[in-house]
């Protein structure tokens, strides 16, 4: 028995020896991929524009706006033609019922014959009609004819005088369109342009002539939705010429546009102008500062390429200076152009703001910048 068992022990050690050095290189084989993972190297930053906020005191509101008439009228036929002279040109004073343009009026004054004929037959149809009338009448009377031809009579009658209303009415209408081949002014104006020239065929309702009242005039500015609720109906304005801002004028809010302008997000206002001078003339710019109002501490102007526009909201990359790693932090834009946003809440004086590329960087990514530059 001692001599059976002796062979079989080797077996024995070697599979328990298996059983052994099995988990433990299956222990070592993630410690191996763990340090090879410990020893790959991260990347290196990635260097970026930036900028720090600074905000820029704003103790007045002040916008650039320019003149224009509060009465302007577009002038124009009311039936289509031929041009044959304009009697105005930009810059000219008119007056009231003055001729400012004409048509050709051959084909008017022919529609007016035409119909002048026609009342002369409608007339003479009239006529006939009447003295029938009379003779069936009196034959009806002395029982010569029949009560049914004299009826028959009465109606022609009745229809040669509708006959005559109707070319009448044609014939008046007929003048009042010759009439409308001479354009003239409602009011005494200045003309401001011209939309028609001689040779022209123009169609009923074309503009010809903008005249424009030069006595009572505004100035137009469009303002920012972060001063909406500031500005009111009867917000009194000072407007200065820019040429000369010594000559000044106070001006009340008269109308504010109902709806802000889909890519400037800003709404036209129109400021009516007390006792203005000669100097203000239409097509001026001038300056309007709003009297009395502070508005915020600070504005913060960032360019359009730092903005970051996601699910509805406006972020921008912060960059922390400590770690050199960027985050998103959400802001409220007041106002925008082509080139530059305005951010009236989120961003403090300080903040270094990435101005490029920010569709291409992720938070928490580590970046280089060059510290004191403004720009870099």
């Amino acid at each position: 028995m001692t001599h059976a068992l002796q062979p079989s022990l080797p077996a024995f050690l070697l599979t328990m020896t298996r059983f052994v050095i099995l988990p433990i290189a299956l222990t070592l084989l993630p410690l191996t991929g763990c340090s090879e993972s410990q020893d790959k190297p991260a990347p290196p930053p990635r260097p970026v524009l930036s900028t720090v906020v600074s905000a820029e005191p704003r103790s007045l509101l002040t916008l650039v706006g320019t003149i224009e008439p509060r009465y302007r009228t577009d002038l124009s036929f009311r039936v289509i033609g031929r041009v044959i002279t304009r009697d105005v040109d930009v810059g000219d004073l008119v007056r009231k019922g003055q001729r400012v343009a004409a048509l050709d009026p051959t084909a008017l004054e022919l529609a007016v014959r035409i119909q002048r004929a026609g009342l002369s037959n409608a007339q003479a149809q009239l006529t006939n009609a009447s003295a029938t009338e009379g003779r069936q009448q009196t034959l009806r009377d002395r029982a010569v004819s029949s009560p049914a031809t004299f009826e028959a009579a009465e109606q022609t009658r009745i229809a040669a005088q509708a006959e005559v209303v109707r070319a009448q009415s044609s014939l008046t209408k007929a003048q009042e369109q010759l009439g409308y081949a001479q354009l003239e002014s409602d009011f005494d104006g200045v003309v401001t342009a011209v939309s028609a020239e001689v040779g022209q065929v123009v169609s009923a309702g074309e503009t010809v002539v903008t005249i424009a009242k030069p006595d009572v005039r505004e100035a137009v500015v469009d303002i920012p939705e972060s001063v909406n609720g500031a500005v009111k109906p009867g917000t009194e304005f000072d407007v200065a010429l820019q040429l000369d801002e010594r000559v000044r004028v106070t001006g009340i809010v008269r109308e504010i546009a109902p709806e802000a302008d889909s890519v400037t997000r800003s709404r036209r206002v129109r400021i009516t102008l007390e006792n203005a001078p000669d100097t203000f003339r239409l097509g001026t710019t001038v300056t309007t500062t709003i009297k009395g109002w502070a508005g915020s501490s600070s504005v913060v102007r960032l360019p359009l390429s730092a903005l970051l526009e996601r699910d509805g909201q406006s972020m921008v990359l912060v960059i922390d200076e400590a770690t050199n790693s960027i985050s998103e932090r959400q802001v409220t834009i007041a106002s925008r152009d082509e080139h530059s946003i305005t951010v009236s809440a989120g961003l403090g004086p300080g903040t270094r703001v990435v101005t490029a590329g920010v569709n291409s960087l992720s938070p928490g990514q580590k970046v280089k910048f060059e510290n004191g530059a403004s720009g870099s």
